[in-house]
């Protein structure tokens, strides 16, 4: 297992889909939105360097010194969250890499969501550097009310209602 991993990182890892995976929960404990979203770290580069920002080395001991602030802007600029129908602004917390060294997961939070009637998505993350890209999006509300949505390039919106 360790040879294939070492052989996916040296030679390049190419993979003929393109998917992200993103989970959105609001915890009433908390009176927040928390989201988790993963991304594979070379389709991630590659809609970074598009936007500019080359050589970021993502997760790894040799990471650009923005790479975060490059990340978040990222993230701002694609990834919008709507918390009955008025467009919030997140905290974005982190990143960390998976298990696997291919992905990472990013963490994002809304703090201060007292009532939650209806929660809105869109995500358009990496679709302007693959048209094939898919996002799929979960989303689960007060009651375990929620929803799912699998996202792609020109509908990458939707919205749940709790209530």
């Amino acid at each position: 297992m360790r040879y294939l991993l070492l052989s996916l990182l040296l030679f390049g890892f190419k993979h003929d889909y393109h998917l992200s995976k993103c989970m959105v929960e609001y915890s009433t404990p908390d009176k927040a939105v928390q989201v988790s979203i993963q991304l594979f770290i070379d389709d991630l580069e590659e809609a970074l360097r598009l936007e500019g920002h080359d050589r970021l080395a993502l997760c790894t001991s040799k990471e650009a010194p923005d790479a975060e602030t490059y990340l978040e802007e990222y993230l701002n600029k694609h990834f919008i969250i709507k918390v009955n129908g008025e467009k919030q602004k997140y905290n974005y917390l982190g990143k960390e890499i998976s298990e696997d060294l291919l992905s990472l997961w990013c963490y994002l939070e809304v703090e201060g969501i007292q009532d939650i009637i209806s929660l809105g998505v869109s995500n358009d993350l990496l679709m302007e550097a693959y048209p094939d890209q898919q996002n799929i999006v979960s989303v689960k509300g007060p009651s375990n009310q929620g929803g799912m949505w699998l996202f792609s390039k020109g509908k990458s919106t939707g919205e749940v209602s709790f209530k």
